[in-house]
């Protein structure tokens, strides 16, 4: 079985208010916090750092998803790990040696993961299929919250999780990030993702364990054919 995960994006949180925003998340019984970290040239936007995702780390216990969309990872991941870091995502884009990242972010006891923006094709991850715990296929171009979902991008996450499956990684967490509301996530999970970030969906309701609840339900119920499961 796929355990369904469901992440609050705490780029749709109150700036002002960031660590009110990881409490309520986790008051809401999200499974993890996502946090988008951006350099200004990877993407045409700057966001927080590491003395930011160690500060979500001290006001929450829950796990930190941190996505780093940097032009040279390998140079920071130290400090993001050390920082509370527990998934550490990288973009297959990126020009630095992916393998040995990889390695050395789980090397570190935290989990790898790689990021795949819209246009990048499914089958750039088979090189590295044995190096990574979990993908994160972005479903509207990155930089910027509150972008509409990119539809197109569907058959891509089919075609990722029947290609773990044959290479034999069937547990192979495939998330999704970009536009997801509850409409958006069921779309996802009939195609085989089983975690879902979502940013102004749950940050901009009056109740977030209930927005949560639901939205887990639902794609539960959407990604049947793939086993998944609250876990």
């Amino acid at each position: 079985m796929l355990k369904v995960s469901i992440l609050p994006s705490l780029l749709a949180a109150d700036m002002g208010r960031l660590a009110d925003g990881a409490r309520l998340a986790e008051w809401a019984e999200a499974d993890a916090l996502h946090v988008d970290i951006m350099d200004g040239h990877f993407v045409p936007n700057l966001s927080m750092g590491p003395a930011t995702v160690a500060m979500f780390r001290r006001e929450a216990t829950i796990p930190l998803s941190v996505h780093l969309m940097l032009d040279n990872p390998e140079h920071y991941l130290d400090r993001f790990i050390e920082a509370g870091s527990t998934r550490l995502l990288i973009h297959v884009e990126v020009s630095c040696d992916l393998h040995t990242a990889l390695k050395a972010i789980r090397m570190r006891g935290v989990v790898p993961g790689l990021t795949l923006n819209p246009d990048t094709p499914a089958n750039t991850l088979v090189p590295y299929l044995a190096d990574i715990g979990e993908v994160l296929c972005m479903t509207v171009h990155p930089g910027y919250g509150g972008q509409a979902f990119i539809p197109s991008v569907l058959p891509k996450i089919r075609q990722i999780r029947e290609m773990a499956i044959q290479c034999g990684y069937p547990n192979l967490d495939i998330m999704v990030d970009g536009g997801i509301d509850i409409d958006t996530a069921t779309q996802c999970a009939s195609q085989g993702a089983n975690a879902f970030v979502a940013g102004t969906s749950l940050y901009r309701v009056p109740d977030m364990k209930a927005a949560i609840r639901t939205m887990r339900d639902a794609v539960r119920h959407a990604g049947g054919e793939w086993g998944l499961d609250h876990g």
